[in-house]
Order: structure tokens, then sequence, then C-alpha cells
């Protein structure tokens, strides 16, 4: 549970800084429809740093290991789909292939979907 709480810390804190520097510094050297791109994937890191932490919480509950796996899909996800957004925000500034990153963006999303089935999985069976 504690590796979990630190990741999703880390991820919170990583969220906090990347939306700041979204707000304050990629205006300056990118259009307005990265920016856009960008903060969607600031937007689903925030998200799902808070579904991380309902599942440590949820496992040190019930102990049931669907929590964890959920919890590493997020984790899983937010690189994936978050992680690719920040990257096509800024092809242009970094000259990267979004032949190759492009992709992986629908991959993140299934990694979240999947962690919320699991994650439904083990709230239906917590009695009470």
């Amino acid at each position: 549970m504690k590796k979990i709480l630190i990741t999703a810390s880390a991820f919170g804190a990583l969220a906090v800084m990347l939306g700041a520097f979204a707000a304050h510094g990629l205006s300056k050297v990118v259009d307005h429809h990265s920016i856009e791109i960008f903060n969607k994937g600031v937007t689903y890191q925030f998200y799902h740093v808070f579904a991380i932490i309902a599942c440590a919480l949820l496992y040190h509950l019930t102990l049931q290991k669907r929590f964890i796996i959920a919890a590493r899909l997020f984790v899983a996800g937010i690189c994936c789909f978050s992680g690719s957004l920040y990257l096509l925000a800024l092809k242009d500034l970094l000259a990267l292939n979004t032949v190759i990153i492009g992709p992986i963006t629908p991959l993140g999303g299934l990694f979240f979907v999947a962690g919320w089935i699991l994650f439904l999985s083990g709230v239906v069976k917590i009695k009470g």
C-alpha cells in the first residue's frame, strides 16, 4: 500500500507541475490546440491519481489483490495516455514522429477502462 501511495503522490506532484507549466510556459512555444491536448493529459492524470489513492485505501481495508492490479493499470494508463498526450502536444517543439506516439493514447485509455472494471469488481465484492 505504501508504494501505491508514494506513486500516487509523485504523479500528483507531477500533475501540478505539468499543469503550471502548461498555464505559464507552454503558451510561449506551442499553439492553443497543443495546450488543450497537454491539459487533457494533466486532467486525466489527476483523475487517476485519486483512483490510485482509492485503490490503496480499499486494498488496505479489504486485502483484495484486484485493487493493487487496478492501481497498476491506472499507472500504466497515466504513462501511456497522459504521457502520449504530453508528447503529442510537444511534437513540433521536440521534432517527434507522431506515427509512433499516436497509437499509444488509446492503449492508455484501455488501461484506464480495465482499471475501472477491476475497481468496480472489487467494490462489488465488498460485503456490507
